[in-house]
């Protein structure tokens, strides 16, 4: 039977932010029906699949919702009997596995999948509030994956030990959405009254965030405001600096970023260096430089490499460091080194793209198909 199905299983909610798992479905939908399968939600009184479908394609987003306080155990039973129902209202048949989190295993495992692919974006087990047994559940993903992707080239380094078919694919954009920052006039209404120079940031706020710089950052410079888009997550929104130059400025929609940007003087990745950011590779670095913005990032390896390594993202280790490189891009501004910096940056950004990194993806997905197939003695039946 065709592969005309992929099965998603994630950590990260379609409505959160929109990120890798957004960009890489939405463009599955566009060829196949996706179920993109969030994590359970607490708050029924009789179990069910909350299922709705978003996007221009044939999208369907799936929330179990369980009763309050079901344990885990029960509450993967619970949802195999609710995606077993949805199987087979909507005939779902070997479907395309796609897995986020290894924590889905004890829910995913039902499916008998025509080919299993474990997108592996971050080492979640460095997280904070991992589940114990997270680590286990990856090795079991390990082995019954036909395919493995990593969110960048250092996480590629941390995991092809661990299968013979691991492919790093660090995080791509959509610049021509990011570029609209070059043009827009309209400030956003939040937005409009902050004075310039503006430092922003978007991006969940969280446990990696650098929030000792941030505020050093802050009190040196005053006359700087630094603007922060995005939602709390894993935080005391308390715990954070508040400034008269800080401002929180809330999640907003991927089509609305572009207008931010288009109001700030120097984006910024003031990330701590922890655990939770030893493997990130940040998808708004390609989307800053799309965005016509000087980018000053902390030392994070897969921004070092190679974004800094090329001169196109300025790398800070200390607060005075990462102060002076703002003040460098401000200074830089209106000159020709601003224009060189700017087309480097549009030549490299103009190398990716998220179609290209799907279509490259789809491309091993088929060859990994084809060796199962070909080790089962079935044909092909991914095209």
């Amino acid at each position: 039977m065709p592969a005309d199905v992929v099965v998603c299983f994630s950590h990260l909610r379609w409505g959160f932010v929109y990120q890798r798992p957004n960009h890489l479905m939405s463009r599955a939908a566009s060829q196949r029906r996706v179920f993109f399968v969030e994590e359970p939600v607490f708050d029924a009184s009789t179990p069910l699949l909350d299922v709705r479908r978003v996007g221009a394609g044939d999208l369907h987003v799936v929330i179990p919702r369980l009763r309050p306080r079901t344990p885990r155990a029960a509450g993967e039973r619970i949802q195999r009997a609710l995606l077993d129902e949805l199987a087979g209202r909507a005939r779902i048949r070997e479907p395309i596995l796609w897995m986020y989190t290894p924590m889905a295993l004890g829910i995913a495992r039902r499916f008998g999948a025509s080919v299993t692919i474990y997108d592996c974006m971050d080492e979640l087990s460095l997280f904070h509030g991992a589940p114990p047994e997270l680590g286990e559940r990856e090795r079991e993903l390990f082995a019954r994956a036909d395919v493995v992707f990593t969110g960048g080239h250092s996480l590629w380094e941390a995991k092809r030990a661990h299968h013979p078919n691991v492919h790093p694919f660090p995080s791509s954009v959509e610049a021509e959405h990011f570029a609209r920052a070059r043009r827009l006039e309209d400030e956003p209404p939040d937005q409009r009254p902050i004075g310039h120079p503006r430092i922003g940031y978007f991006g969940v706020i969280d446990e990696r965030l650098d929030r000792g710089l941030l505020r050093e950052l802050a009190e040196s410079r005053p006359d700087w405001n630094i603007v922060l888009v995005g939602p709390f997550a894993k935080v005391d929104p308390q715990s954070l600096p508040r400034r008269a130059n800080i401002h929180y400025l809330g999640p907003k929609p991927y089509a609305e970023l572009p207008a931010y940007l288009a109001g700030w003087d120097v984006a910024v990745m003031p990330f701590a260096l922890n655990d939770a950011t030893r493997f990130i590779s940040p998808t708004k670095t390609l989307e800053y430089l799309a965005a016509g913005k000087p980018v000053v990032s902390t030392p994070i390896r897969d921004v070092v490499r190679p974004y800094g390594e090329r001169g196109l993202v300025r790398i800070a280790a200390t607060s005075s460091a990462f102060e002076a490189a703002i003040a460098a891009c401000l200074a830089e501004r209106g000159t020709p080194s601003e224009d060189a910096r700017r087309a480097s940056c549009d030549a490299f950004v103009a190398r990716t793209s998220w179609d290209a990194t799907w279509s490259a993806m789809l491309a091993l997905v088929h060859e990994a198909h084809v060796r199962r197939r070909k080790t089962e003695e079935l044909p092909c039946s991914i095209t």
